[in-house]
């Protein structure tokens, strides 16, 4: 027997997996395709960051209340998704601010993977998603995600390591998102404004003048179809995503023309595979899924 093709993406927070990957997971899923969502934490010291949000009934309620929005994603996506059970490490105002004692950015980090392990020996994914070494940004629980991603993609094969959680798979592929990147925002940024529309993206692309890229782009995966899934998943995260905010301003058919794609780094390949990529599961052969990739 075959394996299905299956994919497993590893995110810090309820809401990471509707701003990174979530028209890919989108269209894989619409075609089959198994998807798991794995939340390291609760997102329990998260900032309520829509207004219309921000109000006391709902702070005191947290984390219950970015559960049932994780649950509203996770249906609109069309995937499953599980919590790994860590809790938020926030994210310090100052570099030498001390972090929350227990908190998911604190554990070791062969605690830490062991419930990811697991996940992996259960669901079996060919292919895993995650952040890169700077966590996509410097949150420590996004730099966290990276550490345990990558140890649990080389341990879980392994019988001799975490050898009470299950028997051993090992995934294929790992890939790093590279959503954020300049050549994206510029593109998108020189569009608006050649259509007399207000671009927000200005005060973004300057962030990256000081700051080169680290990782290239190996695998652009087209997904303009699935944008306004995307998008809605975005919006169900209510207390996380302003509707006002910069997230919606770009037109979705300006993006779907000017940048349909959501990127991706090759981290590593236990298969062969001719780069660039426009899929995911490319070298990953299967008698029980054929597709054509355009």
């Amino acid at each position: 027997m075959v394996a299905p093709l299956r994919l497993l993406a590893v995110h810090a927070h309820p809401d990471d997996e509707s701003s990174k990957g979530a028209a890919t997971m989108a269209r894989y899923a619409a075609e089959g395709i198994d998807v798991l969502v794995v939340t390291c934490t609760g997102g329990e010291r998260g900032s309520i960051l829509n207004p219309k949000m921000d109000r006391p009934d709902i702070l005191d309620n947290i984390t219950e209340v970015r559960r049932q929005e994780m649950e509203k994603a996770r249906e609109i996506l069309g995937v499953r998704q599980t919590f790994l059970g860590f809790v938020d490490s926030g994210l310090p105002e100052d570099e030498n601010e001390p972090l929350p004692e227990g908190c998911f950015a604190l554990q070791p980090v062969e605690v830490a993977a062991a419930p990811l392990v697991a996940a992996i020996r259960d669901f079996k994914p060919q292919v895993i998603l995650t952040y890169d070494d700077d966590g996509g940004y410097p949150h420590p629980d996004h730099i966290m995600t990276n550490k345990i991603s990558v140890e649990a993609f080389e341990a879980a094969g392994d019988p001799d390591r975490y050898p009470d959680l299950g028997d051993p798979w090992q995934p294929l592929k790992l890939y790093y998102h590279m959503g954020f990147t300049r050549a994206r925002f510029e593109a998108l940024h020189t569009a608006m404004t050649d259509r007399g529309i207000g671009s927000p993206y200005a005060d973004w692309i300057s962030r990256w003048e000081d700051r080169p890229q680290k990782w290239e782009v190996t695998t652009r995966v087209h997904c303009g179809d699935f944008f306004e899934v995307r998008d809605l998943a975005l919006l169900a995260h209510a207390t996380q995503v302003d509707p006002d905010g910069t997230w919606f301003v770009c037109p979705r058919d300006l993006q779907r023309e000017v940048w349909p794609t959501e990127d991706y780094h090759l981290a590593r390949s236990l298969v062969d595979t001719e780069l660039p990529e426009k899929d995911l599961f490319a070298g990953i052969h299967t008698d029980e899924v054929t597709r054509a990739r355009h």
